[in-house]
């Protein structure tokens, strides 16, 4: 299997799947840990909460090969709640992430709309393969505040600034929803796919 998607029990899988075949790939969804690590790409979608998403991973025993895939730079792509779940710990839940990234996942603060519905200017630092400059729908009230060490990052603003999407070797991971994100989206989706 080439491509793999790896269900949460929290995400949106039916969007994520469409977008993935309209730029002419196969994917397949599985809950089996060594489809995960055999895959040449593996995806990790998420809407819903941190805690629900590690409690789904945990229990079909992916946690290892998630980890051990994203701190080895394998080709893999996280969104929203799929990136989240790469920090130690969220403000959202109890309990603990894959912990790839040092850091807390925490909820947007101030006076700001929470959850963020909609389209935001996604802006990249100089050394991102995947992410350009453009627009992105996000739907989310957690957020990393700051790129972690050893990553190449996008920002957005929300209330303040806020990681759109962080990349490593071929990991991708986006708060946003490259899916739902229109041609600009679906060119982030088709530059991780190396199309």
């Amino acid at each position: 299997m080439s491509l793999v998607v790896v269900p949460t029990g929290t995400a949106n899988l039916a969007s994520v799947l469409a977008g993935l075949r309209r730029l002419g790939a196969d994917p397949v969804i599985s809950r089996d840990p060594e489809d995960a690590e055999r895959a040449g790409r593996v995806v990790l979608p998420g809407v819903g909460t941190f805690g629900a998403a590690m409690a789904a991973l945990d229990g079909a025993g992916m946690t290892d090969v998630l980890r051990d895939r994203v701190t080895d730079g394998r080709p893999t792509l996280c969104v929203c709640v799929g990136m989240q779940v790469l920090a130690a710990t969220s403000e959202e839940s109890p309990g603990k992430g894959l912990g790839v990234v040092d850091a807390e996942v925490r909820r947007f603060r101030g006076a700001v709309r929470v959850p963020q519905l909609g389209w935001n200017r996604v802006e990249p630092e100089p050394g991102c393969r995947f992410v350009t400059p453009g627009w992105a729908y996000f739907a989310n009230s957690y957020r990393l505040d700051e790129v972690p060490e050893g990553w190449v990052g996008a920002g957005s603003d929300h209330g303040g600034p806020f990681v759109a999407a962080m990349e490593r070797g071929d990991v991708l991971a986006c708060q946003f929803h490259p899916e739902l994100s229109g041609p600009w989206g679906l060119a982030v989706l088709e530059r991780w796919l190396g199309r």
